[in-house]
């Protein structure tokens, strides 16, 4: 029998559609994991919609969930994954958290998206609040092993810009020295040779051998864009790089082109199926765009793969 692998994932849960911990569970169950849920919101939907309506968990409602679980004595995990937050004390509480859960099991792995913002037109914005970049920072990034930024996060959390190639895998290594021994920047705005159609994304993973040195694994991806606003793939990429780096230690290369490969057939399913709805070439909605995740079961399972990535 194998053993279980836990997963305590701390997202944001919509009623309909696929976000936060409703775009992590399913992939991850599928390839295997046990996963605890806790919802930091409850929304009917993605706030992409013209409407939403919901509840929000604060921190001390997240603590007495947690405390819970640790009266039981099942406060026990291989995993914590953690994505989107807005409020910098219910951050604060999930450090509290991965570094008491990572007393009982120093082998825990601690993956966490630090979503802040993003770039639009080459100008980045937050879209939370500032005071959260240095909780980030000082608090979150020094405890996590692998962290899924895009290009705008990587150059908030590392206080460097990046306009090349070599300014990024520079970034990653100011990341690496703050802690995390995986960084994956998930998309840039750095030029592809195969032309605009194309995003890069890059990842750097030190490998610590028994002997005390220390690899640098570095690759590149290229990855085609898609025409439309999807709400949940990094959620999705977050998830999917956990049960792949998971089967495939200290091979970053293999992980990343099965994460991206399987996003691809997300994606490119998904925008097909929302065109055909939305009809005559008329733009599909925020509901017609909710990733086709059920449908998808097969690629997340087992990836065709159609991103090669490159050993830098």
């Amino acid at each position: 029998m194998e053993d279980e692998c836990r997963v305590l994932s701390i997202q944001s849960h919509v009623v309909r559609g696929y976000v936060g911990n409703r775009a992590a569970a399913f992939p991850l169950q599928v390839l295997g994991f046990e996963i605890d849920a806790v919802n930091s919101v409850q929304f009917s939907n993605h706030t992409g919609y013209a409407h939403w309506k919901g509840q929000v968990l604060n921190s001390g409602e997240l603590h007495e969930l947690y405390e819970g679980l640790k009266l039981n004595g099942v406060n026990k995990y291989d995993y914590v994954l953690t994505g989107y937050t807005r409020d910098k004390s219910f951050l604060a509480m999930v450090v509290d958290i991965v570094r008491e859960l990572k007393r009982q099991n120093s082998r825990l792995v601690y993956v966490c998206d630090p979503v802040m913002g993003d770039k639009w037109n080459s100008e980045g914005s937050m879209y939370v609040p500032e005071d959260l970049l240095p909780v980030y920072k000082e608090k979150v990034v020094p405890v996590a092993d692998i962290i899924t930024p895009n290009q705008f996060e990587a150059e908030l959390l590392s206080g460097r810009k990046i306009h090349s190639q070599e300014e990024a895998l520079a970034v990653m290594d100011v990341l690496h020295s703050m802690g995390p021994d995986t960084v994956v920047i998930t998309s840039s705005d750095l030029p592809s040779p195969r032309g605009s159609d194309y995003l890069i994304a890059l990842g750097s993973q030190r490998i610590r051998h028994p002997d005390g040195s220390v690899v640098t694994e570095r690759i590149c991806m290229e990855m085609r864009k898609v025409d439309a606003v999807f709400v949940g793939t990094g959620d999705l990429f977050a998830a999917m790089l956990l049960a792949w780096t998971h089967k495939h230690p200290n091979n970053l290369k293999v992980a990343c082109e099965k994460t991206v490969s399987a996003m691809h057939h997300v994606l490119q399913r998904t925008i097909k199926c929302a065109k055909a709805q939305a009809g005559g070439g008329r733009k599909p909605s925020p509901a017609q765009l909710e990733l086709r995740m059920v449908q998808s079961k097969r690629d997340i399972e087992n990836p065709e793969i159609v991103v090669q990535a490159t050993v830098l």
